[in-house]
């Protein structure tokens, strides 16, 4: 087997130079460790970066921005130190352009508009989940994203939507929809009023596009990843 090779194909990698990577990650994988103990993107990356620069020693990744367990698309990770700390500094200066898409349950009436609430993280049997409050709340975040109708498909009651981020709250575009009764296919957390046939629907929330100035070089970084070609994707390919 050729290891190099099945990393490669695993891990997706899109982008590629001396101080950052960038991958698409897949749908129920963690992007780095947690409690259960399930290999995290996060390695996968390290071990093509090891086996790819056959590094016999400690590899260093810098993590410098997330992707919720269940949601799948475009990471950027730090190969170098001044890189991860030139990312995270354009993410604090909101200079990290995101674009997301997704598939949500019901038909429209704006096909295009700006949501605007007030969230706060919370837990509860679900584990820790986003809520919409009123904006005097304690310890209440605005929230703002912008949404535009792709397509429709009527008869199976299902929209595809890009989603432009302003903010970047715990949970923000998955708890907006679902508040506007347009909840993402396959999220049982934020619209557990909809029955799927199978228990392993994933999540149709996809980190497409991302646009982000190089850490080490004046220019500017943009990359885009193919919607995936599985259910409810499919449908509107």
């Amino acid at each position: 087997m050729n290891i190099e090779k099945e990393l490669n194909n695993y891990i997706n990698p899109i982008y590629e130079d001396n101080h950052i990577i960038v991958a698409v990650k897949p749908p129920n994988i963690p992007v780095q460790g947690d409690i259960t103990g399930d290999v995290s993107f996060f390695e996968n990356i390290k071990d093509y970066i090891k086996i790819k620069c056959n590094k016999k020693g400690n590899v260093f990744l810098g993590l410098v921005h997330r992707l919720d367990r269940p949601v799948s698309g475009i990471i950027v990770f730090a190969k170098t130190s001044k890189a991860a700390a030139r990312l995270s500094e354009s993410i604090r200066d909101r200079k990290f352009e995101k674009n997301y898409y997704a598939v949500v349950n019901g038909i429209l009436l704006e096909k295009e508009s700006k949501l605007e609430n007030y969230l706060i993280k919370k837990k509860n049997k679900l584990g820790n989940i986003a809520q919409v409050v009123f904006e005097n709340t304690k310890n209440a975040k605005i929230a703002k994203l912008k949404y535009t109708v792709l397509k429709e498909d009527v008869i199976k009651n299902m929209s595809l939507l890009k989603i432009e981020l302003e903010t970047g709250r715990f949970h923000q575009i998955r708890v907006q929809l679902s508040n506007i009764g347009h909840a993402i296919y396959g999220d049982r957390k934020y619209g557990s009023y909809i029955k799927y046939d199978r228990d392993d629907v994933p999540l149709a929330l996809f980190a497409k596009s991302l646009r982000f100035p190089h850490p080490t070089r004046d220019e500017e970084i943009y990359v885009e990843a193919e919607l995936p070609s599985y259910n409810p994707w499919n449908i509107f390919l």
